[in-house]
């Protein structure tokens, strides 16, 4: 066994950990608003680009509006997503047409805003998502 002197010169260090958290718990705490805001924006951005596809799916489908499952576009994009969040939606249908037959836009934008203000970087600010799909025909064609 080795003998180890004590080292008599050294003085205890009761208050330095306390220092230490004082110096990193503002970053700590910083980082955990930006990891919340972070899982906020995607969470958002998942039910407005999934709000998106529903709506684009209604509009491509010729017998959704026969069946009359929704009113319109804008109601069947609502639909997917918490009427809490769906209520302040802002739902665009655009139609269009090329060679190689009809195709419909829905774009879903949600006004999203940030739990504190980062410098540099905007408060507030609009998730948007736009989804596009081809119309399906009304009869299967005779080809």
């Amino acid at each position: 066994m080795l003998y180890r002197p004590l080292n008599r010169t050294a003085q205890p260090r009761r208050g330095a950990v306390v220092v230490e958290l004082a110096i990193v718990l503002p970053l700590l705490f910083f980082l955990f608003l930006v990891t919340v805001d972070y899982c906020r924006v995607f969470y958002y951005s998942q039910i407005v680009e999934n709000s998106a596809r529903a709506g684009a799916l209604y509009a491509g489908d010729p017998y959704s509006a026969a069946h009359a499952l929704y009113a319109d576009t804008t109601t069947a994009a609502k639909a997917e997503a918490d009427s809490s969040i769906s209520s302040q939606f802002t739902v665009t249908t655009t139609n269009s047409t090329d060679a190689y037959g009809s195709e419909v836009s829905v774009t879903v934008s949600y006004p999203f805003t940030t739990l504190t203000k980062y410098p540099g970087i905007p408060s507030s600010f609009n998730v948007t998502r736009t989804v596009q799909t081809r119309v399906a025909p009304a009869a299967p064609s005779s080809n």
